[in-house]
C-alpha cells in the first residue's frame, strides 16, 4: 500500500491505496464521488472526466499516486452551494442530455475548454469535446449547451 495526500473537491484526504489503483476507482470506492462514472476503462468515453490541478483528464487514465499532492475536482465540486453553474444550467435548458450517463464527463471537460477559451467558436467546441463521448443525443445539443454558457452566449459574428 502506498500513502497519498490529495485534495479533492476542496478537502484534504491522506489515504493508502493500492499502487495500481486508478484515479476512478479511488474516487468512487474510497470518497464515495459517484458522480465520476466508469464508462470504458480504457480512456475512449470521458465520462470519468475530472479535473486534476485545474485541467481535465480522464481519471480512468491516471493512477491514484500520481494525484498524490494534488487537487482534484469531480463533478460533485464544481457546485458545492448546490447551485448549478452556469454550464450546468445551459445543458438543462439546451436538453443536452438524455440518459445522463455522459454528462458528468461532458460537463468537466466543458468546463475546461471554457476556462482555456471563454468565447469559441462552434468548431473549437466539437474539437474541445470530441475526446467525450455520447451515444444518445447525436452532440447537437451538447455544443449548443457550451455555447450557450460561453462569453458570447452562442452569438456567431
Amino acid at each position: 500500500m502506498t500513502k497519498i495526500s490529495v485534495k479533492v473537491d476542496g478537502v484534504n484526504y491522506q489515504d493508502e491505496v493500492e499502487p495500481r489503483t486508478l484515479l476512478v476507482h479511488y474516487l468512487r470506492e474510497q470518497l464515495g464521488k459517484t458522480g465520476t462514472l466508469v464508462g470504458c476503462d480504457t480512456s475512449n468515453c470521458g465520462a470519468c472526466t475530472v479535473h486534476l490541478d485545474g485541467r481535465s483528464v480522464k481519471s480512468c487514465n491516471v493512477l491514484a499516486v500520481q494525484a498524490d499532492g494534488h487537487e482534484v475536482t469531480t463533478i460533485e465540486g464544481l457546485a458545492p452551494n448546490g447551485e448549478l453553474t452556469p454550464l450546468q444550467e445551459s445543458f438543462h435548458d439546451c436538453h443536452a442530455l438524455q440518459c445522463g450517463f455522459c454528462t458528468p464527463g461532458m460537463i468537466m471537460q466543458a468546463t475546461d475548454l471554457l476556462r482555456q477559451n471563454p468565447d469559441p467558436t462552434e468548431d473549437e467546441v466539437r474539437i474541445g469535446m470530441e475526446g467525450n463521448l455520447c451515444r444518445c443525443t447525436g452532440y447537437h445539443n451538447i455544443v449548443k449547451a457550451v455555447m450557450q454558457a460561453s462569453t458570447s452566449g452562442g452569438e456567431q459574428a
